[in-house]
């Protein structure tokens, strides 16, 4: 089982010290990865306590300069509202800055009038998300490339981008919907579930094995936590594993609450 934490970059608790001094940590206790999530613009009355949040891949970025193994995760960017050609540039320097060390969480997103502000059509995100990682991995793997685009404003022809990845970036669908699922099979390298129990998680595991058998495809799941109960945690960690989850993200149970070093010292201690 591998274990990661979910950096302090939003909510009121967010700031650069905490966010670098929660980085280094987590990699001096021997976790496997930090990760950040993504809004860019949100509706006020929607978040009525803190709707701060520092740009996942800049905040990735800096992470990167100042840890050295740890891996470094979204969780997850919302793919059909930012254009693929300036996402796959900002990842691909990003992975290869730190040394391949990118875990790409992606989602089709929920905030419809985030959407709206973005001026991208909410009803077409699952279109988008495919249309734009078949872009994302046209750029990364091409020379030149050519890319006939229906969804996405974008006239590829004959054009390059680099640098390309360094090596294969790893990209887990955090999917919910049976159509999410479907792609997650298609495309994906692994799947990234969010608050569901180590019963739910059971079941997705046995339909992703079922089609995706393969070792290296990732089954992951986020799981909030006080980090107070080591030993009921220790048993959650368990029965994700006995479920057939290779990893376990964990976020505090409430970012507002200043109870980070709390949880990531607690997460240190399950692994040990």
């Amino acid at each position: 089982m591998q274990l990661g934490m979910h950096l302090p970059h939003a909510g009121s608790q967010a700031t650069p010290a905490l966010i670098k001094r929660h980085a280094q940590r987590a990699e001096a206790l021997g976790l496997s990865d930090v990760w950040v999530s993504e809004h860019i613009i949100v509706p006020r009355a929607q978040f009525p306590r803190s709707p701060l949040f520092y740009d996942p891949i800049l905040t990735l970025t800096w992470v990167a300069s100042v840890t050295e193994r740890v891996r470094l995760g979204t969780s997850v960017i919302v793919l059909p509202m930012r254009h693929p050609l300036p996402l796959a540039k900002e990842l691909s320097t990003l992975h290869n800055l730190s040394g391949g060390r990118l875990i790409l969480g992606v989602g089709v997103g929920w905030l419809e009038p985030e959407f709206a502000a973005l001026g991208v059509p909410f009803n077409e995100r699952g279109r988008r998300m495919d249309e734009g990682i078949a872009m994302m991995r046209a750029v990364w793997s091409q020379d030149s490339v050519n890319f006939d685009a229906k969804y996405i404003p974008a006239v590829v022809k004959d054009m390059t981008m680099l640098p390309q990845p360094v090596s294969h970036i790893p990209m887990w669908h955090g999917s919910r919907s049976e159509a999410a699922h479907r792609r997650t099979v298609r495309i994906g390298d692994g799947w990234h579930g969010s608050q569901v129990t180590p019963e739910q998680a059971g079941e997705v595991a046995k339909r992703l094995r079922r089609d995706r058998p393969e070792p290296g495809f990732t089954i992951s799941v986020r799981s909030h936590w006080d980090g107070k109960d080591i030993g009921m945690m220790r048993d959650r960690v368990a029965a994700y594993e006995a479920a057939g989850v290779q990893h376990v993200m964990v976020h505090p149970q409430d970012r507002e609450v200043d109870d980070w070093d709390t949880v990531i010292e607690g997460v240190g201690r399950l692994l040990h």
